[in-house]
């Protein structure tokens, strides 16, 4: 009978082991099935995960880099192609984490098993024992937890690369989606963020031992935030390298002796959040991108951006004195823009006197009323070109009514008749209205419409001569605008970018050098003539500079019951010199009983002053 019980028990343990052996082969097969197939699904469903969202690079007129592009998710990258980097570099990274590499399927076994035995000795799963190809999935694809399931989708994918990419894909990939601390991604970031070296293959090899070391501790071996601990990582890294003979031992002694020094920072002292908002705007018009897509796919923006021009303006807006009073609850703000007639250039703009990405960008939206300034746009401008009036024609100066229309002069006097020169000068209304309605609205519209200035059938009404408009002009439309009488009434668009070029060095658009003659060279003389008059000896003295100044005040008044009739809504300075188009605005975004301004236009002539004055001393 025992003999019996022992036999079942023996036969028992052969079915248990049976049983156990079907089901772990099962259970393998499974897992080898889920892991050949895993990867493929997840590459064939993230496809535009293999495209490397990339910085872009917006730049001055001469080149200097006033933006690099954040990613969606935060940092930067810069990307290189395997052809841009030297081999020394390649070759460190490939013998520090993965020397295997050319010569496994995407997993490292013998790296798994050393790792597996460490973690079995430390009780821990410090050590991953990845291979490039695995830490390249990884960080396309998983997150960063520590289990099994992690580690077996990590393979999977890892397989799945390896069968759709070639070995030097994968590496060039690695190399420029690798994190390098710091918010930089990839080998070319890094260098440039800590050595100040853009092109790659003049790394020296203490560099390239400092970047090798990184990608284990991005946060702990980065130079910056751990010089002591990122020395120690270099100098194991270049002993490695020397022990794979990637470079000799006097090579190794003298990299070893390198102290670290951050590179000098690039401070061109320029903010240019306005600038490059306008830029991206226009760029997405030329190329049909969405903006996001121009931040993030490593192109190059040349703009015509001119720092000294634009550090100039973003002082000026820094001072309190600048500005009139701020209101009960609003801050006074200001919007300017600045260009170059001769090309269409805009050299600088601020849209605002607060320097913070997404703020509204005041210099570019049609929404204030210009004023008086518009006079020569509206009035004058379309006069001269007719040919019937001159600066020394008389005009009616008399309180007169255009059917409900009854304009004013602002200080109630009314001389009969005056010259163009003087009503022009004294910014006297009832000569600008009067003139208007003899060369009539639709011929004045054309006229304004050459300068860039395109009105809307709203604006059919007298009341444009003074600046009334529908829905308003930007600083950018009345420079551009003035700009065509400094140019001799050449219209040369205003623009920011000057060319783009892609990731491969592509150059996909360069600005044509168009200009074209929209109206007579002797109606801009005679304006110009007349614009330095008001410069020199009417409203706007405070625009005066070492050199002639042509230009013009406009100021809007507010109606509000309950508010002084001297209260204004917006202050206005548009003027040229010889060599440069500016147009500034000042006011409230919300302009009410709590928020106007009492000080008149001024302020921007005298803004203008300073910022021209600054900006032009080396001419």
């Amino acid at each position: 009978m025992s003999r019996w019980n022992a036999r079942t028990r023996i036969l028992r343990v052969g079915y248990l082991l049976f049983d156990v052996s079907v089901i772990s082969t099962v259970l393998a097969l499974l897992i080898l099935f889920y892991v050949y197939q895993y990867g493929g699904i997840v590459l064939n469903r993230h496809e535009d995960r293999l495209q490397l969202p990339e910085s872009s690079l917006i730049t001055a007129s001469d080149g200097t880099v006033i933006r690099m592009t954040p990613l969606p998710s935060s940092g930067y990258r810069l990307t290189a192609e395997l052809e841009e980097m030297p081999a020394l570099l390649i070759d460190t990274f490939l013998t520090v984490e993965d020397r295997r590499f050319y010569s496994h399927q995407g997993v490292d076994y013998k790296g798994i098993s050393r790792a597996f035995l460490k973690n079995i000795l430390d009780m821990s799963l410090s050590e991953g024992g990845s291979s490039i190809t695995q830490q390249l999935a990884r960080n396309l694809y998983l997150n960063r937890d520590k289990n099994m399931l992690r580690k077996l989708n990590e393979t999977s994918i890892a397989f799945a690369l390896e069968q759709q990419l070639t070995k030097r894909e994968i590496l060039q990939l690695y190399l420029n989606q690798i994190y390098m601390g710091r918010g930089q991604y990839g080998v070319k970031a890094a260098a440039k963020r800590y050595f100040g070296v853009s092109d790659l293959k003049k790394l020296e090899i203490w560099q390239i031992a400092t970047l090798a070391g990184i990608p284990k501790g991005p946060s702990i071996y980065n130079p910056v935030d751990n010089s002591a601990l990122s020395k120690t990582r270099r100098n194991l890294v270049l002993k490695m390298m020397f022990n794979q003979r990637l470079i000799t031992y006097e090579q190794m002694q003298e990299a070893m002796s390198k102290q670290y020094q951050p590179p000098a920072a690039v401070e061109n002292g320029v903010a240019g959040v306005y600038y490059v908002d306008a830029a991206l705007k226009e760029a997405a018009q030329i190329t049909g991108k969405s903006v996001e897509e121009l931040r993030t796919g490593g192109y190059t923006i040349v703009t015509g951006l001119n720092i000294k021009a634009q550090q100039a303006l973003e002082q000026a807006v820094l001072k309190e004195a600048s500005f009139p009073p701020d209101g009960k609850d609003q801050q006074v703000e200001a919007a300017m823009t600045i260009m170059d007639h001769r090309t269409g250039e805009v050299v600088a703009m601020i849209g605002g006197r607060d320097q913070n990405e997404g703020n509204l960008n005041r210099a570019i939206i049609d929404a204030r009323q210009p004023g008086s300034s518009f006079k020569p746009i509206i009035d004058y401008g379309p006069a001269l070109e007719s040919g019937k009036f001159n600066p020394n024609s008389m005009l009616s100066d008399r309180k007169v009514a255009y059917g409900s229309y009854k304009p004013e002069n602002l200080n109630g006097i009314y001389q009969g008749q005056v010259t163009m020169n003087t009503a022009l000068q004294k910014s006297i209304n009832a000569p600008a209205v009067w003139v208007l309605k003899q060369v009539g609205i639709s011929s004045a519209r054309q006229f304004a419409a050459k300068l860039g200035i395109v009105l809307t059938e709203e604006d059919n009404h007298l009341s444009i001569a003074l600046g009334g408009l529908h829905n308003g002009v930007s600083p950018l439309k009345m420079a551009q605008a003035y700009s065509v009488f400094a140019s001799g009434g050449e219209f040369n668009a205003a623009h920011m970018v000057r060319s783009i070029t892609d990731s491969k060095g592509k150059v996909l658009y360069t600005h044509p050098s168009e200009s074209r003659q929209v109206i007579s060279p002797r109606t801009a003389e005679a304006m110009t003539a007349m614009l330095r008059n008001v410069v020199n000896e009417g409203t706007g003295k405070k625009a005066q500079m070492n050199r002639p100044v042509a230009g013009k005040t406009g100021t809007t008044q507010l109606d509000l019951a309950g508010v002084s009739k001297k209260a204004n809504r917006d202050l206005w300075f548009v003027g040229y010199t010889s060599e440069w188009t500016a147009a500034v605005w000042m006011g409230f975004d919300r302009t009410n009983q709590d928020n106007y301004m009492t000080e008149g236009s001024g302020k921007a002539a005298a803004l203008f002053s300073t910022v021209m004055s600054k900006a032009l001393s080396d001419h």
